[in-house]
Formats: structure tokens, sequence, C-alpha cells
């Protein structure tokens, strides 16, 4: 938690300035504060004693993805440029451990919001704010029907009709980055369909805070998501409550 909080307070250091926006080859939009802040989580990882590897986003956008093996460090170091761009305060640092293709621990940090999302397998959830912590948990689905996350700046708006179609739904609202997987799991809301592309480093921390709260993803045929595939890509997904069916 220390490190994301770390690379928070150098995020916002930037956030607080003009700063430039470039493009990737992608055509995603990078600046200043995605590349400092992942030179600082590679440079604090390193000095633990795990000698995991660390897959992060912006290394393998430049074409350098070490070799995975069982258990390895999965950053994303901004997730939420856009959000950062626009300066909505909806942007996250993400720092998830996997193991066998699962994340086991994952750290959830917006420092706009100084909201702590943390957990690990077999040990709970947490959110921190203010220094203040608390026990977060899946609720179950309300009977009045799912209170639905939807992605702010990757919207498809007929993908989600139709996905949610037959489904009783009492709201829908929108949010950044890995945001949306943590109202999951703190209760706040049931079901993140995510019907477009994204990286595993954009998911894999809510994934282990979500599934350490008592929720899950899953990808559309109802397996549940498996990380450090070759491509590090993530098909059409939906995260949830326990109790969604």
């Amino acid at each position: 938690m220390a490190i994301t909080r770390e690379a928070g307070a150098l995020i916002m250091k930037i956030y607080r300035c003009d700063f430039e926006v470039r493009g990737k080859q992608d055509a995603s939009p990078v600046t200043e504060a995605d590349e400092k802040a992942e030179r600082l989580i590679l440079e604090r990882l390193g000095a633990l004693q795990s000698q995991f590897p660390v897959v992060s986003e912006e290394a393998a956008a430049a074409g350098y993805v070490p070799e995975m093996g069982q258990c390895f460090w999965l950053v994303d170091p901004l997730d939420g440029t856009k959000e950062f761009i626009n300066r909505n305060g909806e942007f996250t640092v993400n720092i998830a451990l996997i193991e066998n293709g699962t994340p086991v621990l994952g750290v959830v940090f917006a420092p706009a919001l100084d909201r702590m999302y943390a957990g690990a397998m077999g040990l709970g959830a947490l959110l921190e704010v203010q220094g203040k912590r608390q026990a977060i948990e899946c609720r179950s689905i309300p009977e009045d029907g799912l209170d639905v996350v939807a992605s702010r700046s990757h919207g498809d708006a007929d993908a989600l009709d139709q996905f949610l179609n037959g489904r009783l739904v009492r709201s829908l609202k929108s949010a950044g980055s890995s945001l949306k997987i943590c109202l999951i799991a703190e209760g706040e809301a049931d079901l993140y369909p995510r019907l477009g592309r994204t990286m595993e480093w954009d998911i894999a921390a809510g994934h282990a805070v979500l599934a350490a709260a008592g929720g899950q993803i899953h990808a559309l045929n109802g397996d549940v998501l498996s990380y450090g595939k070759r491509d590090l890509s993530n098909p059409h997904f939906y995260a949830c409550s326990a109790d969604y069916r």
C-alpha cells in the first residue's frame, strides 16, 4: 500500500500542473505521470525480496514483457489516463500479484479521491479513506434491481443495452478506471459489464480486491478470468457480486 500511495503522491504533483499528452502506438494517451509513476513502482518492487518479475503497462507498450512464470507483479501505474487528462479525479494506481493465473493480492489507490482499496486471497478486502480503514464486502443484490456501473470513457451503449436486456436494473451510472470494480467490492454497485478492449493490468488489482470482498469477474461464457496470457488482453467480461446470476 505504501508503494501505491507514494506513486499517487507523485501523480498528484503532475496533476496540479500543466502536462503534455502524447499518443502511444495503439493511439491511447500517455502522460508524464504514467511514465514517472511506473518508474517509481518498478524501482520499489525491484527492491523487495520477492524476485518476482514485473509486467507493467508502459514497458509492455514499448515491447518489454519479461517471462512471467507462476508468480509475477502486474502494474498499471495510472489507470484512467483519460480521467486524469480531464481532471475528474477518477484515476487509479493499480498493483496486483498474480499466482498461477489468479490475482491473489491487489491494491487500488485513487489519489485525487484519497481512497485506497486492498484485498488478498483468504484475508478479505478493505477500504482506507483519510487514514481510516474499514472492511468491505459485496452486498446481496437488491430485490428491486441491479445497480449497474459502466465505463465513463469507453462506453458502447448498444452493446450494454443488449447485455442488460431482460435483467431488472434499478440504476445505471458511469465511473472511470478500476474504481468501477471497487464500487462492487464495497457494496455500492452490483454489476459492471465491460464489452470492449481491456488489458490485464487494467483490472487485475481490482479483480483481487473484488474476489477478496466476495465477488468475481467472469468472461461472457462464465469462465473466471485468468492472467498471464501471451498477449495480456482480456476477453469481454462482467464483474459482479457473488449472488449475481
